[in-house]
């Protein structure tokens, strides 16, 4: 079965967190601290392989968690570090926020790769607390909470050759004679309810190349009518479209269909109503295609198309096709594949700090704050304190009360919450 979307959840490995430890050695006087620092928690990250062809494997696993970091030891032992979560995709993958919609990353080469979800790091130990004025501190940091999202995966297929055309015109029948792949063919519109691959292999020393079959497009698939928009962005990663039509004009007129087709690409596109086209009419063993090709080829060919006449059903002029197929992907090259485009961040928004009201509680967001908070043994005395310290280093109590807080209030960050207290 094809599956070209799926939503699934991602969290990274927590850091380990610190040690709190002191040194306790035969003729070694004064141990001080020597608590090792926890180990980084594992990433997710998104790996391309060029063996897989769908997301179906989406379906039935939904949460992928990667491992965390171990906590540090004493002797000054840091914990290990957790293992990366690697999560295999296909090619042609786009990866969203689920929340924003905005786009990730676009993996379309074997082999590439993205870390969705990054680790968190490992909590310092009390050693590295260690100043002129506190020799032996009692405590340590807890590990960072890795990053956690919900991501949409969208598959766009990668092939040098897309098939496009309306329903019933014969596209899969062509398909399953150029290629090794088997579609779904019966004589009603939309049998192909799914994109199909196929590979056309010309030889041990001809040129190969990938075909997809694109489902019948009809007027207003740029609106999403029939399955409109579920795969016009399948032809927007090919570098050459045959444009098989019905000569016969059994369902519709070949011409005037040629142009409707033509005109969503355009609509939903700009960029695939310039791709280079071939024109492969269809049906050539039915004798009401031998008396439309005259002027089929009369309209098109003047403006630029090439019409290839041939039929699905007796094999005629498939050889040809073919040969024109590998001509102009040889004209046309090796060109990369052109990637969706990735937003690219100079400051981060949410790395600055904010306070808004939600009811009676203030609620401090911004990345900064959040991991200072996650990070610090709130059971602790001294790491209370010093969390103080960060606090009004970050300039969070002037924020606060710029917003009207008042003694006795409730102020929350990240998952924990605070009751707010002047320092005198």
């Amino acid at each position: 079965m094809f599956v070209d979307k799926a939503k699934i959840y991602v969290k990274a490995g927590d850091g380990g967190n610190g040690a709190v430890a002191f040194r306790r050695e035969k003729y070694v006087p004064r141990g001080g601290p020597s608590g090792g620092d926890g180990g980084k928690g594992g990433d997710v990250v998104l790996l391309v392989d060029r063996n897989l062809s769908t997301l179906q494997d989406f379906r039935y696993k939904v949460h992928y968690k990667a491992e965390r970091g171990q906590n540090g030891q004493g002797s000054n032992k840091a914990g290990k570090s957790g293992e990366d979560l690697i999560i295999r995709v296909p090619p042609g993958t786009v990866v969203k926020d689920a929340a924003t919609g905005e786009v990730l990353a676009d993996l379309v080469e074997h082999g590439q790769s993205f870390v969705v979800a990054r680790g968190g790091r490992g909590g310092r130990g009390n050693a590295r607390f260690v100043s002129s004025v506190n020799q032996a501190p009692d405590f340590a940091e807890k590990g960072e909470p890795g990053e956690e999202r919900w991501i949409l995966l969208e598959l766009k297929l990668l092939a040098d050759v897309g098939l496009v055309g309306f329903p019933n015109v014969g596209k899969s029948t062509l398909l399953s004679r150029m290629t090794a792949a088997r579609p779904k063919i019966a004589d009603y519109p939309f049998t192909t309810l799914s994109p199909n691959l196929g590979v056309v292999e010309t030889g041990p020393t001809g040129r190969n190349f990938v075909i997809a079959d694109i489902p019948g497009l009809i007027e207003g698939a740029h609106q999403g009518l029939g399955l409109g928009h579920e795969f016009l962005k399948h032809v927007e990663r090919t570098k050459l479209l045959v444009h098989v039509i019905d000569a016969a004009g059994l369902d519709n007129d070949p011409i005037e269909g040629f142009y409707v087709i033509n005109k969503e690409l355009e609509n939903f596109n700009e960029k695939l109503a310039r791709k280079p086209q071939i024109v492969a009419a269809n049906k050539m063993d039915l004798p009401q295609a031998r008396e439309n090709l005259a002027r089929i080829k009369s309209n098109l060919e003047p403006r630029g198309y090439e019409v290839i006449p041939v039929s699905g059903a007796t094999g005629e002029g498939l050889r040809e096709l073919i040969y024109k197929i590998i001509q102009y992907l040889d004209k046309i090259g090796d060109e990369k594949v052109e990637p969706v485009e990735v937003k690219k961040y100079t400051v981060k928004e949410e790395d600055k700090i904010k306070v808004r009201r939600e009811g009676e509680i203030f609620v401090v967001e911004g990345k900064t704050v959040e991991r200072l908070v996650a990070m610090t043994d709130l059971g602790n005395e001294t790491a209370l304190k010093r969390l103080q310290r960060a606090f009004k280093n970050l300039r969070i109590d002037e924020l606060l009360k710029e917003e009207g807080i008042k003694e006795g209030d409730t102020v929350r960050i990240g998952n924990s919450e605070f009751y707010y207290t002047e320092l005198e």
